[in-house]
């Protein structure tokens, strides 16, 4: 569909590489992944939402 070779990869990493820097590449990476993986589960997940009460200690101490 858009023809990346590996030439084109290696110059969009190189670009990236001079935008983000070397030390934030891995935070990147993380979050890029992070993303994919809720946005496969939101995807395939349920319908419905889970509520989970709160323990009764929890209650007595926020009053």
């Amino acid at each position: 569909m858009f023809g990346f070779g590996m030439p084109e990869l290696i110059i969009i990493m190189v670009i990236v590489l001079v935008v983000f820097g070397a030390g934030r590449l891995p935070e990147i990476g993380g979050a890029l992944g992070k993303s994919i993986r809720n946005f496969k589960k939101a995807s395939s997940g349920k319908e419905e939402i889970e509520i989970k009460p709160g323990r009764p200690e929890d209650d007595k101490k926020s009053n």
